[in-house]
């Protein structure tokens, strides 16, 4: 894993971890860190490559439009 996963990795593990904070139920905290981690991690690597799709250099023909698309199919916010 290359240092910049690691750090994606990182911001879904505290997230998952706020999101479980409260729950007193060890089942429940549980599966809702795994269900939040999951989700924000997968949110987080298509964030990063919608991301640098915009900003690459190497192909006139891909932007912000090829982003927003790779966005709109993932289901995930900018």
């Amino acid at each position: 894993m290359n240092k910049r996963i690691r750090e994606l990795a990182r911001q879904a593990k505290k997230h998952a971890l706020d999101a479980m904070i409260k729950i007193t139920d060890k089942e429940k905290a549980l599966k809702v860190y795994s269900e939040s981690y999951d989700t924000k991690f997968a949110e987080l690597i298509v964030k990063e490559c919608a991301e640098w799709i915009k900003n690459t250099d190497s192909d006139p023909d891909i932007g912000e439009e090829d982003a927003r698309a790779l966005l709109e199919h993932f289901g995930v916010e900018e």
